[in-house]
C-alpha cells in the first residue's frame, strides 16, 4: 500500500491536466460512476481525449483520468505499483508482459488496430518516396526504441524490406519521433498512421507497401488492482461500442 500511495502522489501532477469528467455506458447501457485512471499508449492521446468527451455526454457521474506514455513504460509503472484501473497497449506483447506478472484481470479486449507510415515534414522537402530512402546517411532519421510498439514495428518493417537504417536517436515513445520530425530536428521516421494524421499540417505521410508493413492490435484490459473495476469495464465497453469505434476511426485507427 505504501508503494501505491507514493505512486498516487507522483501521478497527480501528471494526470491533473488530463482529467475529464465523464461517465456512462455504451449505447444507453448500464451506467458507471466514480473515478478511474486509464494508462494508454501515447498514440491514443488525441482519440481517447475525444472519447472521454463523448463518454461524458452519456453520463456525468464518473471521472476518467489518462496517463499517456509508451506501452513498455506503462507496463513498468503498473508493475511497480502505479494506480491504474485499465491499461491499453499499442501491441499484444506488452499486454502479455503485464498479464505474465499477474496485473491483468480477465481477458483483454482488442479495441482497434493500427499500421505504419513514414513521417516527414509537411510537404516532404527531402522528397522521400519510400523505405529505401531512409538508408541515405545524409538524412536524419529517428525511430522508436524496440522496447515500445512503434520501435518493434519499425524494426520488423525494415527487416521485411531488407533496408538498413542507422537512426540518429531512438525515442521511448512514438510522440518523440513525431516531435523531432515536425520541429525540423529530423527528416523522417516510422510511426503509426494515426500519429501522422494527428500531426495535421505539421507533417506528411509516405506510404509503406502492405506486403512489408505491420498491423498491430490495441488490447485493453482492467488491471488486477483496479480501484474501480466496474467503471473500467464500462469505459472499455464504451470504447468497443459504436460511438467509441467511430471516434477511433476518425483518427485513422482500424476496426478490431
Amino acid at each position: 500500500m505504501r508503494t501505491k500511495r507514493l505512486f498516487l502522489v507522483s501521478f497527480v501532477a501528471i494526470l491533473g491536466p488530463l482529467v475529464a469528467s465523464c461517465g456512462g455506458a455504451p449505447d444507453g447501457g448500464a451506467k458507471g460512476s466514480g473515478g478511474i485512471v486509464v494508462f494508454a499508449a501515447s498514440s491514443l492521446t488525441e482519440a481517447f481525449t475525444e472519447v472521454a468527451t463523448a463518454f461524458n455526454g452519456v453520463n456525468p457521474n464518473a471521472k476518467v483520468m489518462f496517463n499517456f506514455a509508451g506501452s513498455g513504460e506503462l507496463v513498468t509503472q503498473i508493475s511497480q505499483g502505479a494506480p491504474a484501473d485499465a491499461f491499453v497497449s499499442a501491441d499484444d506483447s506488452n499486454m502479455k508482459k503485464l498479464a505474465a506478472v499477474g496485473e491483468v484481470a480477465g481477458d483483454p479486449v482488442v479495441i482497434a488496430k493500427n499500421t505504419f507510415q513514414i513521417i516527414v515534414e509537411n510537404g516532404n522537402p527531402q522528397g522521400i518516396t519510400g523505405l529505401l530512402d531512409l538508408a541515405n546517411p545524409e538524412l536524419v532519421v529517428v525511430l522508436c526504441a524496440e522496447t515500445v510498439p512503434c520501435g518493434t514495428g519499425a524494426a520488423t518493417i525494415l527487416k521485411n524490406s531488407n533496408v538498413t537504417v542507422t537512426p540518429k536517436s531512438l525515442e521511448d515513445k512514438v510522440k518523440g519521433v513525431v516531435a523531432k520530425v515536425t520541429t525540423g530536428e529530423a527528416d523522417a521516421g516510422i510511426v503509426f498512421v494515426t500519429d501522422v494524421k494527428a500531426a495535421g499540417d505539421k507533417a506528411s505521410g509516405v506510404e509503406i507497401p502492405t506486403d512489408v508493413n505491420v498491423v498491430t492490435n490495441y488490447p485493453m484490459a482492467v488491471t488486477k488492482e483496479a480501484a474501480n473495476a466496474a467503471l473500467a469495464r464500462v469505459f472499455i465497453d464504451f470504447v468497443s461500442a459504436s460511438q467509441g469505434q467511430a471516434i477511433l476511426a476518425k483518427y485513422g485507427f482500424l476496426a478490431p
